[in-house]
């Protein structure tokens, strides 16, 4: 498969053509769900969950049974100013552990029935220093939104992508702090743990970064390949190719979300098929989620990354399309509907 652009505009285009919600499905749904026997609303947002699942997926009383979960891992050259509490080779030793099944994200994949896979991005060439120079080079992006493209097969009935990435959480500081203005310092947390001088580099990493491609902060595609990495720009690809086939998605922590927003800032919209999964303990996740008005199904103080977060709010839409599309309605159950 072959994704179905070839240059950066290409991918804008693509993304202000996206199918639209089911109407249909949605009217269907909600009539379903006022005849089933509960109380109105007894479900909680539940109901609103199955709604928005059946609106995407073109079914007014959907099934939810091929999940699937994609891993996206790349390196960066900002590592070498010390923004991480971590070596850059734990990306490679950490996609050798996902391929052996030994991750947590292997285990809640297998937990909630989801086929997992991971996607190495070039780990032996980390993207540029962006404090330096643009992260990626215009074909260095167009090849990771395309890897994230592909990647998605187009039979799931949902998506949930991660990332690996030693440095990221300084990239998607940037990225934010990009699009939603603000300090850096604002944008920038511990992430993997560093202690108060690793957070300074960090900090000042996002500052240097925000100054050198001041020029480009009016284009969040142009931002993407400036300050991202390669595994941001795969999720974002997945996220997007996820839409054109009218697949729902759970939204990881904050990396993951970062890379979504770029998406949302591109084409207002473009995230209607998306959910929070939860909200991390990475103090500017929750302004972002704010930023795109997602209302998180979890808040567990996981900062682990991996789709972990969204992986376990699997279960929770699951539970939510068995009630809907499972239940007896009133007529079905010989109940009075009072």
């Amino acid at each position: 498969m072959t994704a179905p652009f070839s240059t950066i505009d290409g991918f804008r285009d693509l993304l202000g053509a996206m199918p639209s919600v089911n109407q249909t499905a949605v009217n269907g749904a909600a009539e379903r769900n006022g005849q089933l026997t509960k109380p109105p609303g007894a479900l909680g947002r539940l109901e609103d969950l199955a709604s928005w699942y059946a609106g995407w997926r073109g079914n007014p009383r959907p099934e939810l049974t091929a999940p699937q979960v994609i891993i996206f891992a790349g390196n960066h050259g900002v590592c070498a100013r010390g923004v991480s509490a971590f070596p850059a080779e734990v990306t490679h030793q950490m996609v050798a552990n996902f391929e052996h099944g030994g991750a947590a994200i292997n285990q809640l994949s297998k937990a909630f029935g989801a086929s997992m896979s991971v996607v190495p991005l070039d780990l032996d060439t980390p993207t540029a220093d962006f404090t330096q120079a643009p992260a990626m080079t215009d074909d260095e992006l167009i090849a990771a939104l395309a890897a994230g493209w592909t990647s998605v097969d187009p039979s799931a009935d949902l998506l949930v992508v991660g990332e690996m990435g030693i440095g990221n959480t300084t990239a998607a500081a940037a990225i934010s702090a990009a699009i939603y203005g603000g300090d850096a310092s604002s944008w920038t947390g511990r992430g993997t743990g560093v202690d108060d001088d690793g957070l300074a580099r960090k900090t000042e990493a996002v500052e240097l970064a925000l100054e050198r491609h001041a020029d480009l902060l009016d284009d969040p595609l142009a931002v993407l390949g400036a300050m991202g990495g390669r595994e941001l720009a795969a999720m974002a690809g997945a996220i997007a190719a996820a839409r054109h086939h009218s697949i729902p998605v759970i939204l990881d922590g904050f990396i993951c979300t970062a890379s979504a927003a770029v998406l949302e800032a591109v084409q207002k919209g473009a995230l209607d098929h998306c959910v929070a999964g939860h909200v991390s303990a990475e103090n500017a996740h929750i302004r972002l989620l704010v930023q795109l008005d997602k209302e998180p199904l979890l808040k567990l103080g996981l900062r682990l990354g991996e789709g972990s977060g969204a992986a376990l709010a699997i279960g929770i839409l699951k539970g939510a399309v068995a009630c809907h599309s499972g239940m007896s309605t009133f007529a079905e159950a010989g109940v009075s509907d009072g």
